[in-house]
């Protein structure tokens, strides 16, 4: 299927979609590969700590490269422009090796673990030795992401899901190998099957990818300034930076409500099920950028859809017997946690309302090339996440995890508001002024 300007069905965009979907569905699945691993181990639960703590900062500082997915999309119409983002995307990742290889290779690292990551000075060296392995994940994170923008870009998302489904079995092959062997005592194993699964997937989407610019890709379109790029790409990487913050301000205030422990553990679980539901739609922009233009109204359509699918998806789970079974069979959890999880997952199905049209209208800011407009509604959200939980901490600490779902959701709201607001005033001021450059 290729964009030949004339508008499509709606059957053609959940072609489109539902493989993206499906693959970052199966992506959440790479992680219980590993823990499964790790969790055979003699000391599981340092070998899984160390992991973790590397994982983290992992998470954090792959949010850069992780963007180029959807300056490529955006952006990229031809082999010349490919290579200009191509040149960017070089530059930002060895500057992200060299801040890496600085917490790698010097005490900068053993502090950061320490005293931002509470890893046990025990730990230091195991968490170091992982944090050295994974480090090379953002390599083939971020390649695979330039390319996979490309895939994106002429509808063969298809093969974004059958990068993904390899990446699991090379990781499940790998895992597997660890285990008959008996070498998953060390948590750098974790980093090796992770290292190697995003390889796999890497190597699938720079082939098809690759394929892709030489015999579909013409040479002769609009140069691609790099001012421009970079008027795209910098304020993404803001707005992810700011979206990543938000739970971690969640969990620092869920220490202070009644039962801190409970409230913790079932928000946690309570968002992992959300977030697993969620990620069938994060891919809800790139809807928005390949057909927005085209086909409005059948776009809106798919937005209202998703919109109500996850959040049916959770009433049921909240206010059926179905939730309680899901919990103890499904997510091994004791009753008392069971409860506390669903009640807190009722706060949530707001979220689950509200996300598509959050990245709905931020694929419309996308489209429109004005990133920098992103980051403001971010902003907005984490000062209400942050307000509303320090007073839902003080005023009904009783509610334990259910006030951290009732602050992301209200945080979700305001987000909402303000890129709707963002939105309509970039409408007016283009019937105002046709002429103006967004």
């Amino acid at each position: 299927m290729q964009n030949t300007g004339r508008p499509f069905s709606l059957v053609h965009m959940l072609t489109f979609f539902i493989p993206l979907g499906f693959s970052a569905s199966l992506t959440s699945i790479t992680h219980l590969i590993i823990n499964g691993t790790l969790g055979r181990a003699d000391h599981a639960e340092i070998v899984i700590a160390s992991y973790a703590i590397a994982l983290s900062l992992f998470g954090i500082i792959e949010r850069p490269v992780l963007v180029f997915r959807q300056t490529c999309s955006a952006l990229v119409k031809s082999e010349t422009s490919f290579k200009t983002l191509s040149s960017i995307f070089i530059q930002v990742t060895l500057l992200i090796f060299i801040v890496c290889a600085l917490i790698g290779y010097t005490p900068i690292g053993s502090f950061t673990f320490v005293h931002l990551f509470n890893a046990d000075e025990e730990m230091v060296a195991s968490v170091t030795s992982t944090f050295r392995v994974i480090t090379f994940v953002i390599f083939f994170s971020g390649l695979r992401c330039l390319y996979q923008g490309v895939i994106i870009n002429h509808f063969e998302t298809k093969w974004v899901t059958i990068g993904v489904i390899a990446r699991l079995g090379g990781m499940f092959l790998v895992a597997y190998y660890f285990i008959w062997s008996d070498q998953i005592n060390h948590s750098i194993v974790g980093a090796i099957i992770f290292l190697t699964g995003m390889a796999i997937e890497c190597l699938i989407s720079v082939w098809r990818g690759h394929h892709i610019i030489k015999s579909e890709m013409s040479e002769e379109e609009p140069v691609l300034a790099k001012k421009e790029v970079y008027r795209f790409y910098t304020p993404l990487v803001f707005y992810l930076s700011f979206q990543t913050v938000i739970i971690p301000v969640v969990y620092a205030f869920l220490g202070s409500v009644e039962d801190a422990r409970l409230g913790i553990a079932s928000f946690a679980m309570a968002l992992s099920i959300t977030n697993l539901v969620l990620s069938f739609f994060m891919y809800t922009h790139q809807i928005v950028l390949q057909f927005f233009e085209k086909n409005r109204k059948e776009v809106i359509k798919c937005v209202a859809v998703f919109s109500f699918i996850p959040s049916f998806l959770l009433a049921v789970l909240c206010y059926t017997p179905v939730g309680i079974r899901f919990m103890v069979n499904v997510m091994g959890t004791d009753l008392a946690l069971a409860e506390s999880s669903l009640t807190v997952l009722q706060f949530f199905i707001i979220k689950t309302f509200l996300f598509p049209w959050v990245d709905f209208f931020g694929g419309v800011l996308m489209l429109n090339k004005n990133t920098k407009s992103m980051v403001k509604p971010q902003v907005y959200n984490l000062i209400a996440v942050t307000i509303s939980i320090f007073l839902l901490v003080q005023l009904a600490p009783h509610l334990n995890g259910s006030v951290g779902a009732m602050a992301a959701s209200f945080g979700e709201l305001i987000g909402l508001l303000i890129v709707m607001k963002v939105v309509y005033n970039l409408n007016k001021r283009k019937v105002d002024n046709p002429q103006t450059v967004t």
